[in-house]
């Protein structure tokens, strides 16, 4: 199933998992093609997010494994090694005025299952 969000790009959604894959407030890796995505589930929100797992501060594959919590209402995982925070709604630093941001991707749930959505071109 795709989306057309443009005349150039569509959105690919890809199933990733299950729901009980994904420890609640907590987050897991998954891999589309050679793409690793951190997932997150916000269950007090009943809310999900997904973002790149690569830190772009470290450049290590470890952000699936960060610490989830919320800035000022807004949800946010914390890098592992040095926790720099990042927001899971756009993919922006709000530990500092770092110029490092992570990519962001959509999530939908039907049922049980999970989907990222992944643009590419068309």
């Amino acid at each position: 199933m795709s989306i057309a969000i443009s005349q150039d790009t569509t959105t690919v959604w890809f199933y990733a998992c299950n729901v009980n894959d994904v420890p609640q407030n907590g987050g897991v890796c998954v891999k589309y093609d050679e793409v690793q995505i951190a997932l997150f589930r916000f269950a007090r929100r009943e809310a999900w997010y997904a973002t790149q797992n690569l830190c772009p501060h470290r450049q290590q594959m470890a952000l699936s494994r960060g610490m989830t919590g919320t800035h000022n209402g807004e949800p946010k995982i914390a890098c592992p090694f040095h926790k720099k925070t990042f927001s899971l709604e756009d993919g922006r630093c709000i530990s500092d005025d770092t110029e490092c941001s992570l990519t962001t991707y959509p999530v939908k749930v039907e049922g049980d299952k999970v989907y990222i959505g992944i643009a590419q071109e068309a």
